[in-house]
């Protein structure tokens, strides 16, 4: 059989409109690939049989002259927090290892409409809670690039699928920078748009007033032309957004970087970031210069408070929105109870990870009386001092740029006995989402040790169009 790999959807689009190949061969080549990958862990589950019924209606449907969606043809796999009908939503956890979905997330009925094939559902970790997709009950998933490391997290199934090419494009979810931080490490493009612009129905919630559906893709393009199927009002979501939805590759085609002003915040480029990276970065960003970009410094002097603050507030909504897994309406259920109360405590001691259980700890407590308004209270008035930040540096430049983390992808299980240390791995992403805008990660280089960096440009609400722009400029300097 032959393989196919295509530098982007147009060229796939192209290939089959013309009739060079057929959606089932793309298909059957991409489940053949996800095969020989099986040690990366990408997949928690591969939905074969009607991955390549799918292809079969597809092909027929072009047979037969009928209009094509948008994204036809597409191969595409799914963050397993994404609600699929009568497909498994684990979350990487026991707590809901063997629970079906019962209807689409909104994403899904989107890009279904627009005739994408679903391969699978991916790894991540556990309640997407991590930055290493170690913490997932299906055991950790390695990166591609060199399977001695991690792919990040938490949408490291994600990232690491669509860098071994099997998957065109696959959806993640980004909290505190779950899609970009594992698009860094895994060479390839992460955008998480600005709150509010895609639906967040049918997404399992970690953290609801931070968690965003985004795309990972091999470029900005492939990026762009799902962000304009999914983005979007939707009624099913009180928090989506009406914001209109652009034609985002036809925008970025248009894209030119004359006149750009990016800002490059000071405090992203302290004695924490690794002079690799930084190399790197700065390299880039004098090479935007050169197309006609101007760099201006600037200072966003409450982002050293962010880490503390973002896993204060989404401790606390985790410690919330995880109640509802108790043994007692679905999902794993202890044997051992002699009576109810023991039933709710040893179904999630039981099923729930050691890190879902240290952040619901640390929710519960922040929540807790004597201490909400030291913590929680303090932490949501600094959340909007962050989000002023942005905001004001935004009346005088563009985009912001810098390093989308500070380290270069760390081998696996270095630093699972050391959570402060994992947590810094977000430390340049989790401001974007405390202030609610729309960040990419793009591909910027390797380090000496061969080792992918990814460059992060942040955007004014609702402008994905110019961060995808600034994107596809920089992956043609690579």
């Amino acid at each position: 059989m032959p393989e196919f790999v295509f530098a982007s959807y147009s060229e796939l689009r192209t290939s089959l409109e013309s009739g060079n190949t057929s959606v089932k061969a793309v298909v059957q080549s991409y489940l053949t690939r996800i095969k020989n990958h099986q040690s990366i862990n990408a997949f928690i589950e591969v939905f074969e049989e009607s991955a390549l019924k799918q292809a079969e209606r597809l092909d027929q449907k072009l047979a037969e002259g009928k209009p094509l969606g948008k994204l036809f043809g597409m191969p595409m796999a799914i963050k397993d927090n994404i609600a699929i009908k009568n497909k498994k939503l684990t979350c990487a956890s026991k707590i809901l290892s063997e629970f079906n979905s019962i209807y689409d997330a909104t994403v899904i009925e989107r890009i279904e409409a627009e005739d994408v094939v679903i391969l699978g559902k991916l790894n991540m970790d556990e309640f997407a809670m991590g930055s290493s997709t170690e913490n997932s009950f299906f055991g950790p998933t390695k990166n591609p690039v060199d399977q001695t490391k991690v792919p990040g997290g938490s949408s490291g199934g994600s990232a690491a699928a669509v860098s071994a090419d099997c998957a065109m494009v696959a959806l993640g979810s980004d909290t505190g920078g779950s899609v970009r931080q594992p698009a860094s490490f895994c060479n390839v493009v992460g955008l998480k748009p600005t709150y509010g612009r895609v639906s967040r129905y049918g997404l399992v919630a970690f953290a609801s007033s931070f968690d965003q559906i985004g795309v990972l893709a091999k470029n900005s393009e492939d990026a762009a032309r799902v962000l304009e199927v999914i983005a979007g009002e939707d009624p099913k979501d009180s928090t989506s957004g009406d914001a209109d939805v652009q034609n985002y590759a036809n925008a970025i085609s248009e894209f030119t970087m004359n006149g750009l002003k990016i800002g490059v915040p000071k405090e992203f480029f302290t004695d924490a970031l690794d002079e690799g990276i930084k190399s790197i970065i700065n390299e880039k960003l004098e090479a935007l210069k050169t197309q006609g970009a101007e760099l201006v410094e600037i200072s966003l002097p409450y982002s050293k408070y962010a880490l503390a603050t973002y896993y204060i507030l989404a401790n606390a909504e985790a410690s919330s929105n995880l109640s509802r897994y108790d043994g007692a309406r679905y999902g794993y259920r202890s044997q051992a109870h002699p009576d109810l109360e023991e039933m709710y405590v040893n179904s999630r001691s039981e099923g729930f990870g050691d890190e879902v259980k240290r952040r619901i700890m640390l929710g519960t407590y922040v929540l807790s009386a004597g201490y909400y308004d030291a913590y929680y209270k303090k932490a949501q008035q600094v959340r909007r001092l962050i989000r002023d930040d942005y905001l004001s540096a935004f009346e005088s430049i563009d985009v912001i740029a810098g390093p989308t983390s500070p380290i270069p992808p760390f081998t696996l299980g270095e630093k699972l006995d050391d959570p402060l240390a994992m947590y810094l791995a977000d430390i340049y992403t989790v401001t974007a989402n405390l202030s609610g805008v729309p960040a990419i990660s793009v591909p910027a280089g390797f380090t000496s040790q061969n080792m992918p960096v990814g460059m992060q440009i942040i955007g004014k609400p609702y402008d994905e169009a110019t961060i995808l722009g600034v994107s596809q400029k920089l992956q043609a300097l690579n």
